[in-house]
């Protein structure tokens, strides 16, 4: 469904494009790759670059996160083409400190103690969030396969993030009915008011 018509006139005044994209490799990890562009549709002044053309990217950067199964990352790249200051391209390096780190609750947080504010890119911090999600969905239905094996497994760490798989809906009481809480426990989905 399409977002409604504007009813006041407006003026396009800047685009993001994120590109997300995940591998399965032979060596059994996955590499999962993102792309952020930022233009805009007029030409913009800089001190670096003279002037950015219009629909030229102010910034292009792009993110490669090595994980394996338990989706803790194992090497990383980072690239930063288009900047708008040429000393941007020297924190890039400090992407190094994610590997080890691994994509469970918490791991926003411990990703900005690693590369926040001064010691990141806020473009690129950014991407790794975008790459961390799409590297669960790249995932999920190898990780649910070995999971649902495993008779003793741990509460599933998408319980509670977001309406749909809230502990108290009828998705979880179909799925994992030993977590569910609240009316909808042990009710099929799509039967309950």
């Amino acid at each position: 469904m399409p977002l409604s018509e504007p009813t006041v006139e407006r003026e396009l005044h800047h685009t993001r494009r994120i590109t997300l994209s995940g591998y399965r490799r032979a060596d059994g990890l996955y590499d999962i790759e993102g792309e952020l562009s930022d233009t805009k549709p007029f030409d913009v002044p800089n001190h670096h670059r003279e002037a950015i053309p219009a629909g030229q990217a102010i910034h292009g950067m792009k993110l490669r996160l090595t994980v394996d199964l338990d989706l803790t990352i194992r090497a990383v790249e980072a690239v930063s083409d288009d900047v708008p200051n040429p000393v941007c391209r020297d924190v890039t390096p400090n992407f190094q400190r994610l590997v080890g780190l691994r994509m469970t609750p918490g791991f926003t947080r411990a990703v900005r103690e690693r590369i926040g504010g001064r010691e990141g890119c806020t473009h690129l911090v950014e991407l790794v969030g975008a790459v961390a999600t799409a590297a669960y969905q790249t995932l999920f239905f190898e990780r649910e396969q070995r999971d649902s094996a495993n008779p003793q497994r741990e509460r599933p760490h998408v319980i509670d993030t977001c309406f749909t798989l809230r502990s108290d809906g009828p998705v979880v009481a179909r799925r994992w009915p030993q977590y569910a809480t609240g009316q909808d426990a042990g009710v099929p989905d799509g039967e309950s008011d």
